[in-house]
C-alpha cells in the first residue's frame, strides 16, 4: 500500500480515510506490512495466552493486531502492535483511547537492519511516552528470541531465549509465556 504524502502533518482524520492496517506516527501516517506465516502465527499465540488470562484473572482486556491505540505523547500517534494488553474497565467501540499496559511486537522480515532497529526503537519510545509499561520485541525468524523493554530501563532488555519463559511484569501481573510457544 502506497500513501501519498500530504504535504503537511497527518491528523486523525487522514488515518480513518485510509483503507487497511496503519498506524500515525509523529504525523506520518505509516503503512503496517503484512507479516508472514511464522510471525502472525507467534502473534497470534501471545494474543490467544493474554485472552485465556483474561479469561481466567480479568484486571483488562487482551487485545489483537488490527487494533488501534490513540495516544498522546504529546502528539496524537496511533500505534497498532500485534498483541496487546489494555488494562482499562471496558473496552469501547472504534479504536481504543489510551495505551496499553503491555505491547508485543513480532518481527516480520522487513524488521531487520540498522534503518529498521532505529525505526523499532522510536516506536517503544513513543509506546513509553504514552504509558505502556512493557514492550515486547519478538524474533521467530531469525534469533528466536522475546527482548523485553521496560519504561522503567528501556535501554536495558531482558531478553528470553527459547526454554525459558517469558513474562511482562509488571503490565500483566502474573502472565507469563513460554518462548517455545513462539514456535510450533
Amino acid at each position: 500500500m502506497t500513501i501519498a504524502p500530504l504535504g503537511r502533518e497527518a491528523t486523525l482524520e487522514d488515518l480513518w480515510d485510509v483503507e487497511g492496517r496503519v498506524e500515525l506516527i509523529d504525523g506520518e501516517i505509516i503503512p503496517v506490512t503484512a507479516t508472514g506465516h511464522r510471525p502472525n502465527r507467534a502473534a497470534g499465540r501471545i494474543w490467544r495466552s493474554l485472552d485465556d488470562y483474561e479469561a481466567d484473572h480479568g484486571g483488562g482486556y487482551a487485545v489483537n493486531e488490527g487494533a488501534g491505540f490513540i495516544v498522546q505523547t504529546p502528539q496524537t500517534q496511533v500505534l497498532s502492535p500485534d498483541a496487546a494488553w489494555w488494562p482499562g474497565d471496558h473496552v469501547a467501540s472504534g479504536r481504543i483511547r489510551g495505551a496499553p499496559s503491555f505491547a508485543a511486537e513480532v518481527r516480520s522480515e522487513s524488521d531487520y537492519g540498522p534503518a529498521a532497529e532505529r525505526t523499532m526503537a522510536r516506536k517503544r519510545a513513543l509506546y513509553f511516552a504514552a504509558g505502556t509499561r512493557v514492550v515486547w520485541d519478538v524474533d521467530v525468524l531469525r534469533e528466536g528470541w522475546v527482548r523485553a523493554y521496560h519504561a522503567d530501563d528501556p535501554e536495558h532488555p531482558v531478553v528470553f531465549a527459547r526454554g525459558e519463559v517469558a513474562d511482562a511484569e509488571p503490565a500483566v501481573p502474573g502472565w507469563s509465556f513460554p518462548v517455545d510457544r513462539l514456535f510450533g
